[in-house]
């Protein structure tokens, strides 16, 4: 199909290429490889709410949106190139999508002062805006996300983990280590026993850790993966039987690209969820009579509506929002990266403005503020249907246990701001 978002991808690297419009939003973003899976739908979804944009409303605030696409391959190298080949086009705000691009670019967001947003991924501790100015991870981050698991497994157990076995199999990477500190304090917390699994890239390679599952039986095992890994790991959990309904995903570990190759070895399996389910929002009518319709969805148009295409559209809505409140502060529609970064300090998504976006009961509201870059961290429970094919949401908004993870965020963003000498503000 056709779309009209540039590719900035020439010989394996990324070119720099004119700006098309005066708000320029990069998709850096994975078609190729072993995290295609991922990638690809949450790039098709980013892409087509911009063009949507485009199409009904003429931009956001009578400015058109230029998307200039590169490809990453979730490669941390190719990531940086991607950044560095175009943030001289006026960039205003990155979501790279990989915890490992991003720690990458987050020294250099503070010198180039363009905003990074990385929803749900990243580095936790940006939750801290009086240490990473430059970055927003809200509505919730890796280390919510391990805390409303827990939750979760304490409501299903009647308030006590004490003595149970939980295991972590996870992405060994900067990406699949990050809920490993706060697993160790709900541990320690809850006097369950906290068993760490890494799993190496790409992640096909899982038959010994599932030995090791079948072999010390854990109560629950949850899972950091991504790409191919998820896949491999419910197909794997199926061959040894594993209880599915005791096996939890976090977030990025639930879509349909990772439970329908196991077929009904799937059936049961769960997931965190930062946002609701399927097609049966407004936005949707809009997207086909404005995107599809006209020939311009992204990519083949084959991941419309799935849960990851779902979560890249979840963030273009939150930046184009974030471009509304920059304009309004800034006073003008052709705002820069330093007014971006103010407009996504200042945002704020009720549910009613939700609703008047055609996503009503879709993500959870939050408002950010000097302090806070990282939204109040709730997510739900998502369970997958292999014989309806679909996810089903089989819980409300669960908050985070702020208790244990505000220490954290605080330790962690302080020995950053003592390593690179900046100076704590909001005072």
């Amino acid at each position: 199909m056709k779309t009209k978002f540039v590719s900035l991808v020439v010989a394996g690297m990324c070119a720099a290429a004119p700006a098309m419009a005066d708000l320029v939003i990069p998709n850096l973003s994975y078609r190729t490889g072993a995290y295609a899976p991922g990638g690809i739908p949450y790039a098709d979804g980013f892409n087509d709410y911009f063009a949507l944009l485009n199409a009904r409303d003429g931009g956001i605030g009578g400015e058109k949106v230029s998307v200039p696409e590169c490809e990453t391959a979730y490669n941390t190298e190719k990531g940086v190139e991607c950044y560095e080949a175009t943030k001289g086009l006026g960039s205003l705000v990155y979501n790279p999508l990989s915890t490992g691009i991003t720690y990458q670019l987050i020294p250099k967001a503070l010198v180039d002062r363009i905003p990074l947003y990385t929803p749900g991924y990243g580095r936790t501790s940006a939750a801290n805006g009086k240490v990473f100015e430059w970055v927003f991870n809200y509505p919730a981050n890796y280390w919510d996300g391990a805390s409303v698991a827990i939750k979760y497994l304490l409501d299903e157990n009647g308030g006590s983990l004490q003595g149970k076995k939980i295991a972590l199999i996870y992405h060994n990477s900067a990406y699949g280590k990050e809920p490993i500190r706060t697993l160790q304090d709900l541990a320690v917390k809850h006097g369950f026993q906290f068993v760490e699994m890494p799993v190496d890239h790409p992640g096909q390679e899982q038959k010994s850790q599932w030995l090791q599952i079948r072999r010390d039986k854990p109560d629950y095992v949850l899972m950091w993966g991504w790409g191919v890994m998820n896949a491999v790991a419910v197909q794997e959990a199926a061959n040894i039987n594993y209880p599915m309904e005791n096996f939890i995903g976090v977030w990025w570990s639930g879509s349909e690209n990772d439970v329908i190759p196991a077929g009904a070895g799937a059936d049961g399996y769960k997931s965190l969820a930062m946002h609701g389910t399927g097609m049966d929002y407004p936005l949707y009518a809009d997207l086909k009579q404005y995107v599809y319709d006209a020939g311009n969805a992204s990519g083949n148009g084959d991941q419309v509506g799935s849960v990851l295409y779902s979560r890249g559209v979840y963030a273009a809505v939150v930046i184009a929002e974030a471009v509304r409140k920059a304009q309004e502060l800034a006073g003008t529609s052709a705002i820069n990266a330093v007014q971006m970064r103010d407009g996504l300090e200042a945002l704020e998504i009720t549910e009613e403005r939700m609703e008047e976006l055609g996503l009503p009961n879709f993500g959870q509201p939050f408002a950010a503020s000097c302090v806070d870059h990282g939204g109040p961290g709730a997510a739900m429970l998502q369970q997958w249907d292999a014989t309806a094919k679909k996810w089903n949401l089989i819980s409300g908004f669960i908050a985070p246990d702020q208790d244990v993870l505000e220490p954290l965020i605080v330790a962690d963003s302080e020995a950053f701001a003592a390593e690179a000498g900046i100076t704590q503000r909001c005072n």
